[in-house]
């Protein structure tokens, strides 16, 4: 495994004379073009700017790159499949990357979940479950079940569905009424009584009942499917209560609902196992990945589906397409080769099994932040961890945007905001040294911002 920074370039990279076209997505534009963060280069731990300075990356660049960046062998697969097979369609046609790739996520994937279904980002992927819950009810004649619940405080990527079943108000109050039919569980964080949890909290495995309220609301025979993140991510890193989930399964088996893991952060070695599926002991009825399949090289997404759910589709004649649904770039041969070279990575250089026995070094460390100026919490679950902020008064989200500025220009470390919340989730190949620096850096920033 290669952890060490590569020496800064000799030469400067080139830097744009014109940012205005680019409209940068959940970006401040206009604050961001007046003084912007760029990225010319990256290797293993480390991004580097346009003029060569050393950036630490805690973010995993955006939850995804877990083997770190540049790695070799990945690199290699994608270049290679580019000199040999640049793009054929999956619509009536294949290739065997595709396939072979599809048994390797099905031999991770835990108990009967043995079918995978290409797109090409987490967005497209919860859209995707959610049209196959709701198609799987009509092929076997229940079509009133078409009601999705969400949760409160969840997030299922930008498209119209997974806006509609998330519950981050900013993401959804711009757009209108989204889907009809949507309804939401709670949030299952309470800082009164999880403030300064490492790992899953022993309160709040309750609010999975919830559901049984939602069920006696609308009928089970409306309901589709239920959609959860097992660990709340991009909301600040919420780890789910103890007993919660399997409360959740029990309920779902109860009504006949489908339960879909959205793990498209919280698969691929994140919280220390293939998927989190498998850390909590909990089967879901389809899991969404992204992100991690290919360590964020190629963009790829999709959905683990149980045999029994994909099964009910295959009736009819055999000529007959079973589900009127898929993406142009739905199995892509470059995303496909770079997905099969990170789960060699992933494998042969144990980082699944690294996450694991990082976690205690790391939920140690990310703990030392309490009783910094602001910190009002801090949570972690594998090599995950989110900090809140007292908010700037009167101006909400600032105090974060001020540490995020402060720790690229001044610190050289990479972290996430979401609002006044602070989120570290580095790859999966940072050293124990490098857990020291992130956190002596973001107490920096914190401390500059306050």
């Amino acid at each position: 495994m290669t952890t060490a920074a590569s020496p800064s370039p000799a030469v400067r990279a080139e830097v744009p004379n014109d940012l205005a076209a680019f409209w940068l997505p959940f970006t401040p534009n206009r604050a961001f073009k007046k003084r912007p963060r760029l990225i010319s280069r990256s290797k293993d731990m480390h991004y580097f700017t346009p003029e060569g300075r050393e950036i630490l990356d805690a973010s995993a660049a955006l939850w995804c790159c877990n083997a770190g960046h540049n790695r070799a062998p990945i690199v290699a697969a994608i270049q290679r499949q580019a000199a040999e097979l640049d793009f054929t369609p999956t619509f009536q046609f294949a290739h065997p990357l595709a396939f072979q790739l599809s048994a390797r996520l099905a031999d991770l994937a835990p108990a009967d979940l043995d079918h995978v279904f290409f797109c090409n980002s987490g967005s497209e992927a919860a859209d995707t479950a959610l049209k196959i819950a709701i198609a799987y009810h009509n092929v076997r004649g229940h079509g009133s079940r078409q009601r999705l619940i969400g949760r409160e405080r969840g997030y299922h990527g930008v498209d119209f569905g997974g806006i509609s079943v998330g519950g981050m108000v900013n993401n959804r109050k711009f757009f209108g009424m989204l889907l009809a039919g949507v309804d939401h569980l709670p949030a299952t964080y309470n800082r009164e009584h999880q403030a300064f949890t490492k790992g899953e909290p022993e309160w709040g495995g309750h609010f999975a009942d919830a559901l049984e309220g939602i069920v006696g609301l609308h009928d089970a025979s409306t309901i589709a499917a239920v959609i959860v993140e097992p660990m709340a991510g991009s909301t600040g890193v919420l780890p789910p209560p103890k007993g919660y989930l399997k409360r959740l399964r029990e309920i779902c088996d109860k009504y006949g609902i489908l339960l879909i893991f959205d793990e498209v952060i919280t698969g691929f070695g994140r919280l220390g196992a293939p998927f989190a599926a498998e850390r909590y002991g909990v089967v879901p009825d389809m899991i969404t990945f992204a992100k991690g399949v290919t360590s964020g090289t190629v963009p790829m997404g999709g959905v683990i589906v149980r045999k029994g759910v994909y099964d009910a589709f295959m009736h009819g004649p055999e000529h007959a397409i079973e589900l009127f649904h898929g993406y142009t770039y739905s199995g892509h041969p470059l995303a496909c080769a770079a997905a099969l070279a990170s789960l060699d990575v992933y494998r042969d250089e144990r980082l699944f099994e690294r996450a694991k026995a990082l976690e205690p070094k790391w939920c140690d460390a990310i703990m030392t932040l309490k009783g910094l100026p602001n910190v009002v919490d801090i949570r972690c679950v594998g090599l995950t961890g989110a900090i809140d902020l007292a908010p700037i008064p009167g101006s909400p989200t600032l105090r974060g945007y001020h540490v995020l500025e402060h720790s690229f220009h001044e610190a050289g470390v990479m972290i996430r905001i979401s609002g006044d919340t602070i989120e570290l989730t580095p790859p999966l190949i940072i050293s124990e040294n490098q857990i020291d620096e992130i956190m002596e850096k973001t107490a920096a920033s914190i401390k500059a911002a306050a």
